[in-house]
Protein backbone atom coordinates (compact mmCIF):
# COMPACT_ATOMS: atom_id res chain seq x y z
CA UNK A 1 0.00 0.00 0.00
CA UNK A 2 1.38 3.46 -0.84
CA UNK A 3 2.40 5.78 1.97
CA UNK A 4 0.56 9.10 2.02
CA UNK A 5 2.40 12.19 3.18
CA UNK A 6 1.95 15.93 3.40
CA UNK A 7 3.92 18.42 1.28
CA UNK A 8 5.05 21.55 3.17
CA UNK A 9 5.38 24.53 0.82
CA UNK A 10 8.13 26.92 1.93
CA UNK A 11 7.17 29.30 -0.89
CA UNK A 12 3.74 30.00 0.61
CA UNK A 13 4.05 29.73 4.40
CA UNK A 14 6.29 31.17 7.10
CA UNK A 15 8.24 28.90 9.47
CA UNK A 16 5.65 28.90 12.28
CA UNK A 17 2.87 28.05 9.82
CA UNK A 18 4.92 25.19 8.36
CA UNK A 19 5.53 23.70 11.80
CA UNK A 20 1.85 23.95 12.69
CA UNK A 21 0.89 22.29 9.40
CA UNK A 22 3.31 19.45 10.15
CA UNK A 23 1.65 18.91 13.53
CA UNK A 24 -1.80 18.92 11.94
CA UNK A 25 -0.60 16.50 9.25
CA UNK A 26 0.63 14.03 11.84
CA UNK A 27 -2.62 14.28 13.79
CA UNK A 28 -4.61 13.75 10.57
CA UNK A 29 -2.84 10.47 9.82
CA UNK A 30 -0.30 11.49 7.19
CA UNK A 31 2.76 9.25 7.40
CA UNK A 32 5.62 11.49 6.28
CA UNK A 33 6.56 15.00 5.17
CA UNK A 34 8.01 16.58 2.07
CA UNK A 35 9.36 20.12 2.30
CA UNK A 36 10.39 22.39 -0.57
CA UNK A 37 13.81 24.07 -0.65
CA UNK A 38 13.73 27.50 -2.30
CA UNK A 39 15.53 30.84 -2.07
CA UNK A 40 12.62 32.66 -3.72
CA UNK A 41 8.90 31.98 -4.02
CA UNK A 42 7.66 31.48 -7.56
CA UNK A 43 5.76 34.78 -7.40
CA UNK A 44 5.12 37.63 -4.99
CA UNK A 45 1.65 36.37 -4.07
CA UNK A 46 3.13 33.26 -2.47
CA UNK A 47 5.27 35.61 -0.43
CA UNK A 48 7.59 33.38 1.66
CA UNK A 49 10.80 31.37 1.42
CA UNK A 50 12.39 30.43 4.77
CA UNK A 51 15.72 28.61 4.97
CA UNK A 52 14.68 24.98 4.81
CA UNK A 53 17.42 23.62 7.11
CA UNK A 54 16.28 25.82 9.99
CA UNK A 55 12.70 24.62 9.50
CA UNK A 56 13.83 20.98 9.42
CA UNK A 57 15.56 21.49 12.77
CA UNK A 58 12.27 22.70 14.23
CA UNK A 59 10.37 19.81 12.61
CA UNK A 60 12.66 17.33 14.35
CA UNK A 61 11.33 18.59 17.69
CA UNK A 62 7.72 19.19 16.66
CA UNK A 63 6.74 15.89 15.01
CA UNK A 64 7.82 12.26 14.78
CA UNK A 65 7.28 11.95 11.01
CA UNK A 66 10.05 11.26 8.46
CA UNK A 67 11.11 14.33 6.46
CA UNK A 68 12.50 14.72 2.94
CA UNK A 69 13.51 17.80 0.96
CA UNK A 70 11.62 18.01 -2.32
CA UNK A 71 13.98 19.00 -3.64
CA UNK A 72 17.37 20.50 -2.80
CA UNK A 73 19.70 21.67 -5.57
CA UNK A 74 23.26 20.94 -4.38
CA UNK A 75 25.07 22.35 -7.39
CA UNK A 76 25.22 26.15 -7.75
CA UNK A 77 23.84 28.24 -4.88
CA UNK A 78 25.18 25.91 -2.17
CA UNK A 79 28.26 23.72 -2.57
CA UNK A 80 27.54 19.98 -2.18
CA UNK A 81 29.97 19.77 0.75
CA UNK A 82 27.79 22.24 2.66
CA UNK A 83 24.56 20.50 1.66
CA UNK A 84 26.09 17.23 2.89
CA UNK A 85 26.73 18.74 6.32
CA UNK A 86 23.19 20.13 6.50
CA UNK A 87 21.67 16.80 5.45
CA UNK A 88 23.81 14.77 7.85
CA UNK A 89 22.87 17.02 10.78
CA UNK A 90 19.19 16.80 9.80
CA UNK A 91 19.39 13.01 9.75
CA UNK A 92 20.97 12.98 13.22
CA UNK A 93 18.31 15.31 14.62
CA UNK A 94 15.55 13.18 13.06
CA UNK A 95 17.10 9.92 14.32
CA UNK A 96 17.58 8.67 10.78
CA UNK A 97 14.12 9.72 9.55
CA UNK A 98 15.52 12.02 6.86
CA UNK A 99 15.98 11.62 3.13
CA UNK A 100 17.70 14.13 0.88
CA UNK A 101 15.77 14.76 -2.31
CA UNK A 102 17.96 16.42 -4.95
CA UNK A 103 17.47 17.86 -8.40
CA UNK A 104 19.04 20.15 -10.98
CA UNK A 105 17.16 23.20 -9.71
CA UNK A 106 15.89 26.38 -11.30
CA UNK A 107 17.51 29.67 -12.25
CA UNK A 108 14.94 31.31 -9.95
CA UNK A 109 16.88 30.08 -6.92
CA UNK A 110 20.33 29.19 -8.15
CA UNK A 111 21.63 32.20 -10.09
CA UNK A 112 21.40 34.65 -7.17
CA UNK A 113 25.18 34.81 -6.62
CA UNK A 114 25.78 35.80 -10.24
CA UNK A 115 26.81 32.38 -11.49
CA UNK A 116 25.93 31.47 -15.05
CA UNK A 117 22.91 29.16 -15.32
CA UNK A 118 24.15 26.14 -17.28
CA UNK A 119 22.18 24.15 -19.86
CA UNK A 120 20.29 21.04 -18.80
CA UNK A 121 22.94 18.46 -19.74
CA UNK A 122 25.58 20.33 -17.73
CA UNK A 123 23.23 20.61 -14.75
CA UNK A 124 22.78 16.84 -14.79
CA UNK A 125 26.54 16.36 -14.97
CA UNK A 126 26.99 18.70 -11.99
CA UNK A 127 24.30 16.88 -10.02
CA UNK A 128 25.98 13.53 -10.57
CA UNK A 129 29.30 14.85 -9.32
CA UNK A 130 27.62 16.57 -6.35
CA UNK A 131 25.95 13.31 -5.31
CA UNK A 132 29.31 11.53 -5.49
CA UNK A 133 30.88 14.16 -3.21
CA UNK A 134 28.03 13.99 -0.68
CA UNK A 135 28.04 10.18 -0.52
CA UNK A 136 31.75 10.20 0.27
CA UNK A 137 31.24 12.80 2.99
CA UNK A 138 28.39 10.82 4.57
CA UNK A 139 30.93 8.11 5.45
CA UNK A 140 32.48 10.44 8.03
CA UNK A 141 35.90 9.99 6.44
CA UNK A 142 38.15 12.78 5.19
CA UNK A 143 37.41 13.63 1.58
CA UNK A 144 39.65 15.18 -1.06
CA UNK A 145 38.01 15.66 -4.43
CA UNK A 146 39.20 17.53 -7.51
CA UNK A 147 36.52 17.09 -10.14
CA UNK A 148 35.28 18.90 -13.20
CA UNK A 149 32.86 21.08 -11.24
CA UNK A 150 33.78 20.81 -7.55
CA UNK A 151 36.85 20.83 -5.35
CA UNK A 152 36.87 19.52 -1.78
CA UNK A 153 40.00 19.56 0.34
CA UNK A 154 40.49 17.90 3.76
CA UNK A 155 36.74 17.88 4.37
CA UNK A 156 35.27 15.60 7.00
CA UNK A 157 31.81 15.48 8.56
CA UNK A 158 32.10 14.71 12.26
CA UNK A 159 28.35 14.69 12.94
CA UNK A 160 26.90 11.91 10.81
CA UNK A 161 23.98 9.48 11.25
CA UNK A 162 24.53 5.77 11.84
CA UNK A 163 23.56 5.05 8.23
CA UNK A 164 24.36 7.30 5.23
CA UNK A 165 21.60 9.72 4.29
CA UNK A 166 19.51 8.26 1.43
CA UNK A 167 19.61 10.46 -1.66
CA UNK A 168 16.55 10.46 -3.92
CA UNK A 169 16.96 12.05 -7.36
CA UNK A 170 14.30 14.11 -9.10
CA UNK A 171 13.54 13.55 -12.76
CA UNK A 172 10.97 14.98 -15.20
CA UNK A 173 12.42 13.74 -18.48
CA UNK A 174 14.23 10.68 -19.84
CA UNK A 175 17.78 11.92 -19.16
CA UNK A 176 17.10 12.91 -15.56
CA UNK A 177 15.14 9.71 -14.95
CA UNK A 178 18.04 7.66 -16.29
CA UNK A 179 20.40 9.49 -13.93
CA UNK A 180 18.03 8.86 -11.02
CA UNK A 181 17.92 5.15 -11.81
CA UNK A 182 21.71 5.02 -11.92
CA UNK A 183 22.74 7.04 -8.86
CA UNK A 184 19.65 7.51 -6.68
CA UNK A 185 18.38 5.66 -3.62
CA UNK A 186 14.92 6.60 -4.87
CA UNK A 187 13.13 8.59 -7.57
CA UNK A 188 11.14 11.82 -7.16
CA UNK A 189 8.73 13.40 -9.61
CA UNK A 190 5.45 15.31 -9.66
CA UNK A 191 3.93 13.61 -12.68
CA UNK A 192 1.91 10.39 -12.25
CA UNK A 193 3.53 8.94 -15.35
CA UNK A 194 3.71 5.13 -15.26
CA UNK A 195 6.13 5.07 -18.21
CA UNK A 196 8.67 7.14 -16.27
CA UNK A 197 8.32 4.87 -13.24
CA UNK A 198 8.90 1.87 -15.50
CA UNK A 199 11.91 3.59 -17.09
CA UNK A 200 13.34 4.28 -13.64
CA UNK A 201 12.85 0.71 -12.42
CA UNK A 202 14.16 -0.85 -15.63
CA UNK A 203 17.23 1.40 -15.62
CA UNK A 204 18.42 0.24 -12.22
CA UNK A 205 15.81 1.62 -9.80
CA UNK A 206 14.48 -1.86 -9.11
CA UNK A 207 12.63 -1.92 -5.80
CA UNK A 208 13.81 1.50 -4.66
CA UNK A 209 11.07 3.94 -3.57
CA UNK A 210 9.31 6.17 -6.08
CA UNK A 211 7.80 9.34 -4.61
CA UNK A 212 5.43 11.85 -6.14
CA UNK A 213 3.61 14.96 -5.06
CA UNK A 214 0.65 17.10 -6.01
CA UNK A 215 -1.20 20.19 -4.83
CA UNK A 216 -4.92 20.61 -4.24
CA UNK A 217 -7.14 23.40 -2.99
CA UNK A 218 -9.76 22.24 -0.51
CA UNK A 219 -12.61 24.73 -0.15
CA UNK A 220 -16.36 24.35 0.22
CA UNK A 221 -16.65 26.91 -2.62
CA UNK A 222 -15.11 25.38 -5.75
CA UNK A 223 -14.90 28.61 -7.71
CA UNK A 224 -13.23 30.38 -4.79
CA UNK A 225 -10.70 27.55 -4.77
CA UNK A 226 -10.05 28.02 -8.49
CA UNK A 227 -9.41 31.72 -7.95
CA UNK A 228 -7.05 30.95 -5.05
CA UNK A 229 -5.00 28.52 -7.13
CA UNK A 230 -4.89 30.93 -10.05
CA UNK A 231 -3.63 33.72 -7.79
CA UNK A 232 -1.02 31.65 -5.95
CA UNK A 233 0.12 28.78 -8.19
CA UNK A 234 -0.65 29.69 -11.82
CA UNK A 235 3.09 29.15 -12.45
CA UNK A 236 2.53 25.39 -12.34
CA UNK A 237 0.59 25.59 -15.61
CA UNK A 238 3.48 27.15 -17.56
CA UNK A 239 4.78 24.89 -20.35
CA UNK A 240 8.18 23.49 -21.20
CA UNK A 241 11.37 24.64 -19.50
CA UNK A 242 10.11 28.04 -18.36
CA UNK A 243 10.13 26.82 -14.76
CA UNK A 244 13.83 26.06 -15.01
CA UNK A 245 15.07 29.16 -16.83
CA UNK A 246 13.05 32.21 -15.71
CA UNK A 247 15.30 34.09 -13.27
CA UNK A 248 12.98 35.93 -10.86
CA UNK A 249 9.49 35.95 -9.34
CA UNK A 250 8.70 39.02 -11.46
CA UNK A 251 9.39 37.03 -14.64
CA UNK A 252 7.05 34.27 -13.48
CA UNK A 253 4.38 36.86 -12.77
CA UNK A 254 4.74 38.11 -16.34
CA UNK A 255 4.59 34.61 -17.82
CA UNK A 256 1.68 33.37 -15.76
CA UNK A 257 -0.56 36.06 -17.25
CA UNK A 258 -0.92 33.44 -20.02
CA UNK A 259 -2.57 31.05 -17.55
CA UNK A 260 -6.36 31.28 -17.33
CA UNK A 261 -8.70 30.24 -14.54
CA UNK A 262 -10.14 27.66 -16.92
CA UNK A 263 -6.69 26.05 -17.24
CA UNK A 264 -6.57 25.80 -13.44
CA UNK A 265 -10.09 24.39 -13.36
CA UNK A 266 -9.10 21.63 -15.81
CA UNK A 267 -5.75 20.73 -14.26
CA UNK A 268 -5.98 21.17 -10.49
CA UNK A 269 -8.33 19.58 -7.93
CA UNK A 270 -10.38 22.38 -6.38
CA UNK A 271 -13.26 22.13 -3.91
CA UNK A 272 -14.56 19.48 -1.55
CA UNK A 273 -15.55 16.60 -3.82
CA UNK A 274 -14.13 13.55 -2.04
CA UNK A 275 -14.03 11.47 -5.21
CA UNK A 276 -11.93 14.08 -7.04
CA UNK A 277 -9.37 14.25 -4.23
CA UNK A 278 -9.19 10.46 -3.99
CA UNK A 279 -8.85 10.12 -7.77
CA UNK A 280 -5.98 12.64 -7.87
CA UNK A 281 -3.88 10.65 -5.40
CA UNK A 282 -4.92 7.32 -6.92
CA UNK A 283 -3.41 8.43 -10.23
CA UNK A 284 -0.01 8.21 -8.52
CA UNK A 285 -0.82 4.92 -6.81
CA UNK A 286 -2.00 3.40 -10.11
CA UNK A 287 1.23 4.58 -11.81
CA UNK A 288 3.32 2.61 -9.30
CA UNK A 289 4.31 5.25 -6.76
CA UNK A 290 5.29 4.12 -3.27
CA UNK A 291 4.98 7.48 -1.53
CA UNK A 292 2.45 10.14 -2.45
CA UNK A 293 2.43 13.66 -1.02
CA UNK A 294 -0.30 16.29 -1.16
CA UNK A 295 -0.20 20.01 -0.34
CA UNK A 296 -3.10 22.31 0.51
CA UNK A 297 -3.01 25.59 -1.39
CA UNK A 298 -6.01 27.36 0.15
CA UNK A 299 -6.43 29.10 3.50
CA UNK A 300 -8.75 26.53 5.14
CA UNK A 301 -6.04 24.31 6.55
CA UNK A 302 -8.11 22.98 9.44
CA UNK A 303 -10.87 22.07 7.01
CA UNK A 304 -8.37 20.37 4.70
CA UNK A 305 -6.84 18.21 7.41
CA UNK A 306 -10.24 17.26 8.83
CA UNK A 307 -11.44 16.41 5.31
CA UNK A 308 -8.44 14.18 4.61
CA UNK A 309 -8.49 12.57 8.07
CA UNK A 310 -12.18 11.63 7.93
CA UNK A 311 -12.88 11.13 4.22
CA UNK A 312 -9.95 11.04 1.82
CA UNK A 313 -7.26 8.99 3.60
CA UNK A 314 -9.73 6.27 4.74
CA UNK A 315 -10.92 5.81 1.14
CA UNK A 316 -7.37 5.64 -0.17
CA UNK A 317 -6.47 3.02 2.43
CA UNK A 318 -9.53 0.96 1.52
CA UNK A 319 -8.75 1.24 -2.18
CA UNK A 320 -5.24 -0.07 -1.58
Amino acid sequence: MPEYGYFLSCEQYDPAELIEQARMAEQAGFQSLWISDHYHPWNGEQGQSPFVWSVIGALSEAVSLPVETAVTCPTVRIHPAVVAQAAATSAVMLNGRFRLGVGTGEALNEHILGDAWPPAHVRLEMLEEAVEVMRRLFTGEEVNHHGKHYTVENARLYTVPDEPVPIDVSGFGPAATELASRIGDGYVTVMPDASMVERYRAGGGGGKPVSGGTKVCYDTDREAAVRTVHRLWANEQLPGELGQVLPSPAHFEQAQQLVTEDMVRRNRVCGDDVDEHVAELKRFADAGFDRIYVSQIGPDLRGFFDFYRTKVLPQLQQAS
